[in-house]
């Protein structure tokens, strides 16, 4: 992972997106400071479905709520329409 300060990846940045292509995530620093990741879009979509637990997770997961009630299907009341009269 190359380490690049901002005016170095914006003044070659073609150079610092092959970077990221060939060899992966490349960190941009700003006044010394890691400020930023470039990151391969394959990278980043892995990441991301990483990230987030899918339904089927959620749901079999030891946190999931078993005492979760739910009312029978068609036995929901509607709320009366208000009297605008």
């Amino acid at each position: 992972m190359t380490i690049w300060p901002v005016q170095d990846a914006k003044a070659r940045f073609s150079e610092f997106l092959d970077t990221c292509i060939a060899q992966g995530a490349q960190i941009v620093t700003k006044r010394g400071e890691e400020a930023a990741v470039l990151l391969p879009v394959a990278e980043w979509r892995r990441l991301q479905a990483a990230a987030r637990p899918s339904i089927k997770q959620l749901l079999l997961s030891a946190s999931a709520p078993a005492d979760l009630v739910l009312p029978p299907r068609g036995q929901a009341r509607r709320r009366a329409a208000p009297d605008l009269a």
